[in-house]
């Protein structure tokens, strides 16, 4: 398929002109301590119509536009008949940022909020699942845990002993030398490594390019998928001969950036809500199903209904990934005992979205 052509829109067809009506919406705040120096907010979509929610969780990580979106309250017009279809055309004449953002690609992550709680309430007061609604099947969910980035060797080590099954997607460092390296590819968990090279400068996660670090990753996981890294003059020799397991996150939004990768990738990053809107990201499974793209999903440390709808997805369309989707409880400082193992069950057929 060509960058320009259109892509296949099957399952958004059959999603698209489902009826929902809305008589309101509200907003709740969520907020957990994941590390020492990190507290997580998030804020979940209600929209109500017809004595039923359907919810949505804007995963924006700026605490300003958080509070901002709190602050302002249930203001927008979105009470109404809709379709599914025109209730999203209603969205792209509304400006959902009282204030900021802080970062332009936050602008989605609110809109996949009220995308989601839209399809959830569809769903609801049509009395459908969404596998129902789509005539698919969802299967067991095959689930990665990424360890907060600087989490000691030891700490990782420490919940593999407890969870001996457990697949890893780690983070590099700066500060990553070889023992540290050598260390994390002696437990054998390790599937995805994610360079964070492809933020903008000044995001707090961005980790710079750095041919040695690459180097070294490369070198002592040969089989594990690298996402992110930063190509540049430097980095761009040593990656030159892994592109068959590069594959990417922050920069895939639409169909449009997945056609313009070259060379093409083998797997992309799934996240949703960097999609922004329903049908884009129905597209997106469509044109890498037609293209032979793998695709495993993302998480964004939700607190709310965002996981189990990211999670309802993955197990329509790419169970068997490396799905960085594990139980929020992962994102805890500590595992307690008795956590969910991966696969997770698939998820039961209950009307609704996730």
């Amino acid at each position: 398929m060509s960058a320009t052509a259109a892509a296949p829109t099957t399952d958004w067809t059959a999603l698209a002109d489902l009826p929902l009506r809305v008589d309101g919406y509200a907003l709740e705040a969520l907020h957990r301590r994941v590390t020492e120096d990190y507290t997580r907010l998030t804020t979940v979509v209600h929209l109500r119509g017809e004595g039923t929610d359907g919810v949505g969780e804007d995963t924006t990580y700026a605490p300003p536009d958080q509070h901002g979106f709190r602050a302002a309250g249930a203001v927008l017009p979105l009470a109404g008949a809709w379709t599914l279809r025109s209730f999203s055309a209603h969205l792209d004449g509304l400006d959902l940022f009282p204030t900021g953002p802080t970062y332009a690609g936050f602008r989605p992550f609110r809109r996949w909020a009220f995308e989601s709680a839209a399809l959830d309430l569809a769903l609801r007061q049509c009395g459908l699942s969404l596998a129902a609604a789509l005539g698919r099947a969802a299967r067991p969910l095959t689930f990665v845990h990424s360890p907060a980035p600087g989490t000691p060797v030891t700490e990782v080590r420490a919940r593999l002993a407890r969870y001996p099954g457990l697949r890893l997607k780690v983070a590099p460092s700066a500060d990553w030398d070889d023992a540290t390296v050598v260390a994390l590819a002696a437990t054998g968990a390790v599937v995805v490594v994610d360079l964070k090279g492809q933020y903008p400068e000044g995001t707090p996660v961005r980790l710079a390019p750095d041919a040695d670090l690459y180097r070294r990753v490369l070198r002592a996981f040969p089989d594990a998928w690298i996402e992110d890294p930063g190509v540049d003059e430097r980095t761009a020799p040593v990656l030159r001969d892994h592109w068959g397991r590069i594959t990417w996150d922050a920069p895939i939004g639409s169909v449009a950036d997945i056609a313009a990768r070259s060379p093409r990738p083998r797997m992309l990053n799934m996240k949703p809500s960097r999609f922004g809107t329903v049908r884009a990201v129905l597209e997106a499974y469509a044109h890498c199903a037609g293209e032979g793209i793998g695709l495993y999903g993302g998480g964004q440390v939700e607190l709310g209904p965002g996981r189990a709808q990211a999670q309802l997805l993955a197990a329509l369309y790419h169970p068997d990934a490396p799905n960085d989707l594990a139980p929020s409880t992962y994102n805890d400082r500590t595992l307690p005992p008795g956590l969910p193992s991966s696969p997770l069950p698939a998820p039961a057929p209950r009307p609704g979205f996730g």
